[in-house]
């Protein structure tokens, strides 16, 4: 009866784990929505009326001390760029202290080939996500990374961070994530595809793009 009772235990936990995966399968397979990582916390939240660049240098002018405040987070003068989207993303680096050279995107170029061209993570390590990014013109408020990774089109991770708010300036600012770890072992090994977009507190889409890269035993194998 123990023999009996122990096999019919093991097949119910792989039909279990069958109809685990099955699910989680599907649900990879919709659109998923990864602008939309707010949680119910966050419903009811409505972010202030956004005021020009100028507005804001305008306001308070009696005020020595707010005027050079204002001066040391704005720049004593606005930036003047007349086209293209007020917030630009150029770059993302991938920082790992073991790995053998730089692991950088540029986000700059045509994204469609980064979805074919996959660079190597060794498992287990731990890394940290570096995004560099443009601010033009305005003040811009509650900009958020997303991205969700998925294999063979199962969900693996989805994760959001709130970058925070910039102002305009000729230099690039950037963002670094939390360190994380990769995934190890030999299950865990093969590739990995991310969707990634970068987003503010009005829902502007400043950026969206697919990546991928391979978890193997080795940076070399």
């Amino acid at each position: 009866m123990l023999g009996l009772d122990v096999c019919e235990f093991g097949g119910q936990v792989l039909e279990l784990l069958w109809l685990t995966m099955c699910y989680r399968g599907l649900m990879a397979d919709k659109d998923l929505p990864i602008g939309e990582e707010e949680d119910e916390r966050n419903l009811n939240y409505n972010p202030p009326a956004q005021k020009t660049l100028r507005e804001i240098q305008d306001l308070d002018k009696d005020d020595e001390s707010l005027v050079k405040y204002k001066q040391t987070l704005l720049g004593a003068q606005p930036i003047a760029v007349s086209s293209g989207p007020n917030v630009q993303v150029t770059r993302l680096t991938l920082l790992c202290d073991e790995a053998p050279g730089p692991i950088a995107i540029d986000l700059t170029e045509d994204l469609d080939p980064l979805k074919r061209k996959c660079f190597t993570l060794k498992e287990g390590v731990n890394y940290r996500l570096k995004i560099h990014f443009k601010v033009n013109r305005e003040i811009v408020a509650g900009l958020r990374y997303h991205h969700v990774t998925t294999r063979k089109g199962i969900l693996v991770d989805k994760v959001s961070y709130m970058v925070g708010s910039y102002g305009p300036r000729v230099e690039e600012h950037e963002f670094l994530s939390p360190a994380d770890e990769a995934p190890k072992g030999m299950i865990s090994r093969g590739q990995y595809q991310v969707k990634s977009c970068f987003v503010d507190d009005d829902k502007n889409n400043y950026l969206d793009w697919v990546w991928c890269f391979d978890i193997k035993k080795d940076w070399d194998e």
